[in-house]
């Protein structure tokens, strides 16, 4: 597969449940109204990167 994403492979499960463990550890309970995107940089590259669609 070719991924355009900066990580250039998909997530794991792993990765994912590393961030919600992280919020439900003391550690994370500062961290109020947050978002957190869990997708190896495809949001940015789709916004400002090579995934960005072409302006008409």
């Amino acid at each position: 597969m070719n991924f355009l994403s900066p990580a250039r492979r998909p997530g794991t499960a792993d990765e994912v449940a590393n961030v919600a463990e992280l919020l439900m550890m003391p550690q994370g309970a500062f961290i109020t109204g947050s978002d957190f995107l869990i997708d190896g940089g495809a949001t940015a590259a789709y916004f400002y990167g090579p995934l960005k669609p072409a302006e008409r």
